[in-house]
């Protein structure tokens, strides 16, 4: 949450001359309401549910940039199909970072709370270790441009050989 998944993602895409697509919007285009209306009529449940489904159907497009919603890796099914039908990109940042870049930001359901930082430190202690687990690349994106970031991930790509001509 923060670390630059959309934004970055969005870049990647033009970058590698591919279609972006983020779940989180996916999801709010096919209901035709935000995501935190889902959270507040259905519980944080039932949009993992919605999301599942989602990203089942996403990972089998070619020729795209998935970004996902933060949460999504909580799913082992979301984390098997993320890994096996993709080459996975782990974007992080550190706590500051995070909370800087989240801070005006009311359209996330779980950091509407009176502590948000403890409520980022605790997503972060769940979810960081699922995220190496599935990682095929890791970028800390807390001191980078959103351009140094793409440079870094392009060029990781190229020596990794992920990228064809």
């Amino acid at each position: 949450m923060g670390a630059g998944k959309t934004t970055i993602g969005r870049q990647l895409a033009k970058a590698l001359h591919l279609s972006f697509v983020d779940s989180d919007r996916e999801i709010e285009l096919r209901t035709g309401v935000s995501i935190a209306l889902i959270f507040e009529l259905e519980g944080e449940a039932g949009f993992r549910r919605r999301e599942q489904t989602i990203i089942a159907e996403l990972v089998t497009a070619q020729g795209i940039i998935l970004a996902t919603g933060g949460g999504a890796i909580l799913d082992p099914a979301n984390r098997a199909n993320l890994s096996s039908h993709g080459y996975v990109i782990y974007l992080y940042a550190e706590l500051p970072q995070l909370l800087e870049r989240t801070a005006r930001d009311n359209k996330r359901p779980l950091l509407q709370t009176e502590d948000p930082a403890a409520r980022l430190r605790e997503i972060l202690a769940v979810r960081d270790p699922l995220y190496r687990e599935i990682a095929d690349m890791i970028i800390n994106t807390g001191g980078l441009s959103v351009r140094a970031a793409i440079k870094a991930i392009t060029g990781q790509l190229e020596a990794e050989a992920v990228l064809k001509d």
